[in-house]
């Protein structure tokens, strides 16, 4: 798949098992003004600031295996190249989820700094979706780093916080905000 980004062609593409570590490449810095949290059902919003420089120390080492993992139970992992830099991926788990296992999570989607603000993200979301709708999943479970702007991404996309969040993955990440996207069926 081609995508568009200031006149150049980018290419998204199926990530090989020898690639995975490469999304540790990719430049996640971002300041931090605000955050969410979920309280009593609803979404409130507080002040924060984060400088965030990059992956947090030993999230490669602790999150690499879970993404081997997924990879090897036949997980779908995309990157976005541009050239042959890695500066965008979003991987989703195909571990079946939620009430009669209609979903399945979106593990990981990020887009390097300089190139976000572009509608890479949101295309490479949809794509996710085509992806888990050709699987069956009725949505894609998000965890999703509980920034201001994070949220308001998976909010713009039509996702909404669940009611029934899964026990394993609010353990691994419970200050996370974890959300629902739904799946529409595809236009005949």
């Amino acid at each position: 798949m081609t995508l568009q980004h200031n006149n150049a062609s980018l290419v998204m593409r199926t990530l090989q098992r020898d690639e995975i570590e490469q999304v540790w490449r990719i430049d996640r810095r971002e300041v931090i003004h605000q955050i969410y949290r979920l309280e009593q059902g609803r979404l409130r919003l507080y002040p924060a600031f984060f400088d965030v420089e990059g992956w947090p120390e030993g999230e490669p080492e602790h999150y690499t295996p879970l993404l081997l993992d997924c990879f090897d139970r036949g997980g779908w992992l995309a990157g976005l190249f541009d050239g042959e830099c890695l500066i965008g991926a979003v991987i989703v788990d195909n571990r079946r989820l939620g009430q009669h296992g209609g979903g399945l999570q979106l593990k990981f989607l990020h887009v390097s700094h300089a190139y976000r603000g572009r509608g890479l993200g949101t295309q490479m979301y949809r794509a996710a979706q085509a992806h888990a709708r050709d699987l069956g999943a009725r949505f894609l479970y998000v965890s999703a780093t509980p920034s201001q702007a994070t949220i308001h991404f998976y909010l713009g996309l039509g996702c909404v916080p669940t009611a029934h969040p899964d026990p394993a993955l609010l353990a691994l990440e419970p200050e996370d905000i974890h959300l629902e996207g739904w799946i529409e069926a595809p236009t005949p």
